[in-house]
Order: structure tokens, then C-alpha cells, then sequence
């Protein structure tokens, strides 16, 4: 049944993309075969459409300014417009009709639905800055239209937020992995607040073992709830409630696919590969076989009776932020796995420069204790040691120089 569902969408999804034949989509669809939506399987889809990049989506949004040529209606049709953020490349707008971004919020019902909230005694709190970017916007309006209590946290510093928190009772806070560590320490006076979820997305971190104690430390009694989407595809994946390390994709929602990253085809159960997605939804501006370039490891899970595809460790980085260094395959997220054992440091940035044709890391960390530096400097690099067989040297900052992050965290940064 579910499959029949999901084929279902798929056709009326491709019968949405051929009514503007001149479109990207319809273009992708035409030269590849597939003129005609009735009899296509999934299958089929899946060899013959060709996969979409975010290079070919800029190109496209270039040469047919500002939204490009993906709209199967007038423009007029289309009421919100968000921004990617930029962190792998350029950003660009993506505009949604009323329909599919009601459906967007049909995603994060599910999402709430999985975190257990209840209308009748949660108040969510939404600890960011109202810009451009659709994740938490979603999250708010779908809250807004569940009957929630909820407060907007926009504009205010880390210490107004945590009188905000406490003022309203709030007992969901939603926010970055990496602001939900940098507002609990915030709170130096350890005050008391009713926060007994926190639902995480923007960034890897809620399925990182690490940063998820550090979160819960800082937090006592918060249950984390990790969730991960982007503007391009919208809400994706919510943390499993069986195995916490776990993001199952929200069903019905995208056709998914783990692709191996050098053959472009299907991995197995247990192995890694990029998330490719068709978004099934969001027909006024769909995406057909997107490479995401998330890095996830494949495996099963259900969410509400139905088995989904799962994504074992949650989204392990991003492909293109992968460095080589003498051999060795470093992700972001890895590096955020170490130094997230660390509660001394408060922030850290990741320094990737050239030697002699080779690539090489530095780490720089900010300190807010008065720990040994040196012992604590020999303890990370021995950690790093240990899990990359690389030696990879670590030096203290003077304290606040590195700036701390409400939205997604840049930390790596390129000499």
C-alpha cells in the first residue's frame, strides 16, 4: 500500500513537471524518455531521469533570474520565498505555493507527533533569528497550526531568550545543535527552566554521542530530538523513537535513494553513500533525483507503522566538506564528535591549509575555564590521535576571539 502511494505521488509529480514542457524538470524528463506519466514505475524513474545538482539548479537560476525556470505556474501563484544558507555554495532563493508548503508543515506534524508534544501542556520556544532560511519558519507555522503555544525568540540575545524561556514556561525549545550548547551555557546562573524537549536541525550534532550529552548536561531532564531538512527539499528526516541515533525518513514525503558515491547507484543496508531525493510534495517546485550531498549510512526503520528508510548516525557530514589529509578521509562532524567531549571549550575552528601540495589541519579552540591549557591541549590531540591515526595540532586562542553561532556553524576555514 505505502509503496502504492508513493508511485502514485511520483506520476502525478512528473504529470505536474511535463505541464510546463519548457521547464527544468520537464526538460530532464523529456530527454530522458519519459514523456508520459501513466505507466512509469519506480524503477524506471530511477534509471532513466538523470540526477539533479545544486551546480545545474545556480546555472539554471542564472540564466532565468531570480527563481529560474522550475515553476510549473506563474509566479504569481507562489506566496513564500526562502534562501539555502550558502554553506556549500552559492545561495539561492526557492519559492513555494500555499499547497506545498501546507505540505511542508504536514512533515513537521509528523515531526511533533514523534517528539510526544502536547498542545494542552507544551510551549514551544524558537531560540533563532527570523531570516530567509525555511527550516525553523516550517517548524513555527506547523506549531502555530497544531493549536501550540508559541513564542518567537527573534532578536533577542542568549540571555533575554533564557528570561523568555523562563517567563512563559516554555517546555520545547527548537534551535541548533550548536546554539542549544551556547544557551544552556548562557545560563551561568544555572537558573531553573521547565525545557523538557529540544528538537535540533541545521547542522549535524543531534546524533552525535558527544554533542548530544553535552546538550543533556547542559539541559537537565531535556529529552533531544534530532531532525534534519533542507530549503531545496524541505523537512526530511526526524530521530527514531526506538534508537535515538537513528533520522527515519518522514514517509511519504520524498522517493528516496542512497547512491554509492563513486558508481552513482544503489548501496546496501550498512553502507554509506550520498541521499539522493525526489520531492513528492512539493510539485510547484519540485526536484527530481537531487543529490543532496549528504553522507548517510543506510539502513531500515519505521515511524508511525510504516518501515522507511533510515539513516544510521543521522547525516555523518557533507561530501563536499570532506578533506584528505595524508590518506586520510575527515569529515566535519568527526572532528565535532572529539572536540564535543571537551565541555572546556567553548568554541573551535578547523584551519585547512596546503604544505607542500598536501593538505593539513590545525584546530583552534577557545577556552572558558581555567584548565591547564597544556594538559588540555596534549589530552585533545591524543584523542585525535587515537581516532584518525594522524597527528593533527591543536593551539589556544585568546578567549572570545572566535565568534559563536545562533544558525549553522562555520568552522572550517580554508587558508
Amino acid at each position: 500500500m505505502t509503496e502504492d502511494i508513493e508511485l502514485n505521488s511520483l506520476r502525478k509529480l512528473i504529470t505536474k513537471q511535463l505541464s510546463n514542457s519548457d521547464s527544468f524538470n520537464a526538460t530532464k524528463l523529456i530527454s530522458s524518455g519519459i514523456i508520459n506519466a501513466d505507466e512509469v514505475t519506480r524503477d524506471q524513474f530511477i534509471s532513466e531521469c538523470p540526477f539533479t545538482t545544486k551546480a545545474e539548479i545556480v546555472v539554471d537560476h542564472k540564466k532565468n533570474p531570480p527563481f529560474g525556470s522550475n515553476l510549473t505556474s506563474n509566479i504569481n501563484a507562489y506566496s513564500r520565498l526562502s534562501k539555502t544558507s550558502g554553506t556549500s555554495g552559492e545561495s539561492i532563493s526557492w519559492v513555494d505555493t500555499p499547497e506545498d508548503w501546507s505540505n511542508m508543515l504536514d512533515a513537521w506534524e509528523v515531526i511533533y507527533n514523534a517528539s510526544d508534544l502536547n498542545t494542552e501542556a507544551d510551549v514551544v520556544y524558537f531560540a533563532f533569528s527570523f531570516g530567509p532560511f525555511l527550516g525553523f519558519w516550517t517548524a513555527y507555522e506547523a506549531a502555530v497550526r497544531l493549536g501550540f503555544l508559541t513564542v518567537p525568540g527573534g532578536g533577542l540575545s542568549s540571555e533575554a531568550r533564557l528570561e523568555s524561556i523562563i517567563d512563559c514556561s516554555a517546555t520545547v525549545l527548537c534551535c541548533t545543535p550548536t546554539y542549544a550548547i551556547r544557551l544552556g551555557e548562557a545560563n551561568s546562573k544555572g537558573s531553573k527552566t521547565n525545557i523538557n524537549t529540544i528538537i535540533v536541525a541545521g547542522e549535524p550534532g543531534g546524533c552525535i554521542p558527544s554533542i548530544r550529552q553535552r546538550i543533556i548536561k547542559l539541559w537537565p531532564g531535556a529529552t533531544v530530538i534530532d531532525h534534519h531538512g533542507m530549503t531545496e527539499v524541505g523537512p526530511v528526516s526526524v530521530q527514531n523513537s526506538i534508537d535515538s541515533f537513528t533520522l527515519s525518513l518522514i514517509p511519504g514525503f520524498h522517493l528516496a535513494e542512497v547512491i554509492g558515491i563513486e558508481t552513482g547507484k544503489e548501496v546496501g543496508i550498512d553502507e554509506e553513500g550520498e541521499l539522493v531525493l525526489t520531492t513528492l510534495k512539493r510539485n510547484n517546485n519540485a526536484l527530481l533525483r537531487y543529490k543532496t550531498g549528504d553522507l548517510v549510512k543506510k539502513t531500515t526503520s519505521r515511524i508511525n507503522g510504516t518501515e522507511v528508510l533510515g539513516l544510521d548516525g543521522g547525516v555523518l557530514g557533507r561530501i563536499d566538506d570532506m578533506v584528505v589529509v595524508r590518506g586520510v578521509n575527515i569529515y566535519p562532524s568527526a572532528i565535532d564528535s572529539v572536540i564535543g567531549e571537551y565541555d572546556s571549550v567553548s568554541e573551535y575552528r578547523v584551519l585547512v591549509k596546503e604544505e607542500r601540495s598536501m593538505k593539513e589541519i590545525e584546530i583552534h579552540i577557545d577556552i572558558d575555564s581555567c584548565e591547564e591549557q597544556k594538559s588540555l591541549i596534549e589530552r585533545i590531540e591524543e584523542k585525535l590521535r587515537s581516532v584518525f591515526s594522524l597527528r593533527i595540532p591543536v593551539k589556544v586562542v585568546k578567549n572570545g576571539e572566535l565568534e559563536s553561532f545562533e544558525f549553522k556553524a562555520k568552522r572550517w576555514i580554508t587558508q
